[in-house]
């Protein structure tokens, strides 16, 4: 499973050194993961500690008979997958009621439950859309601005300059209610050349909080597109209630 484990340490790096989920301080042992392929066992429990994962992690799991942490069910969750096809309100009103036990509101929970589509999907940028972003942990704010960084992303690298890469990237926008792609725009973003070695012009790479952390196949790049558009359609129209963010 460390494969899986790897995976999803990538995607929760940058949350836990902005504070904003998971176990204070497991940024270390996520980063030794990734960069060393050691130390998985102590960066599964940090990523057992993440207030919104888990539960998603484990719905997709009991769906399909697998681990949490394998590497299929991690990645159905951040880039998508057909892990995701089959899911059910049934399933996800599971979900929601876990995520009540991390920090959801239950008055909260119980009017997105009632809003919930017909195929509602277990991806992150389903929960970032409908959920909304920082209402389990209560840390942020649920603006567009920041559904659009806590939404998986993805760019095409144009340049690399020491730990800078010059992208052509994915953005979302608001029309009428609802969130959607917007048109792709150039941006620069640091990085980390550990996280990324040989990353290079042409290039897709995956971005969260606008950190970039992992190179995408051409398969993993559509997949992640498909499935953000397929979530940001199930959720429907923007406008559940927020929670105000503390600290």
């Amino acid at each position: 499973m460390d494969d899986g484990v790897r995976l999803g340490a990538r995607f929760s790096l940058a949350t836990n050194r902005l504070n904003y989920c998971g176990p204070e301080g497991a940024e270390r042992w996520l980063h030794r993961a990734i960069v060393t392929g050691e130390g998985c066992d102590a960066a599964r429990r940090a990523l057992a500690g993440f207030e919104a994962l888990v539960p998603y992690l484990d719905a997709i799991a009991r769906k399909h008979g697998r681990d949490r942490f394998d590497r299929d069910v991690v990645e159905a969750y951040w880039i998508g997958n057909p892990l995701l096809d089959t899911f059910e309100r049934s399933d996800f009103l599971r979900i929601l009621g876990e995520l009540v036990g991390r920090g959801l509101p239950r008055s909260l929970a119980d009017r997105l439950g009632a809003a919930l589509p017909d195929r509602p999907l277990p991806h992150h940028a389903f929960h970032v859309a409908f959920v909304g972003v920082g209402n389990v942990t209560g840390h942020v704010a649920t603006t567009v601005p920041n559904i659009e960084a806590c939404r998986p992303g993805w760019g095409t690298v144009t340049a690399v300059t020491g730990d800078r890469l010059d992208l052509t990237r994915s953005t979302v926008r608001l029309a009428d209610g609802r969130i959607g792609l917007g048109p792709d725009r150039p941006t620069q973003n640091g990085f980390d050349p550990a996280l990324l070695p040989g990353v290079r012009a042409g290039d897709i790479v995956a971005l969260h909080w606008e950190m970039p952390v992992l190179i995408l196949s051409p398969a993993q790049a559509e997949n992640l597109r498909r499935y953000t558009e397929a979530s940001f359609a199930a959720a429907g129209p923007i406008g559940a209630p927020s929670r105000p963010p503390v600290g």
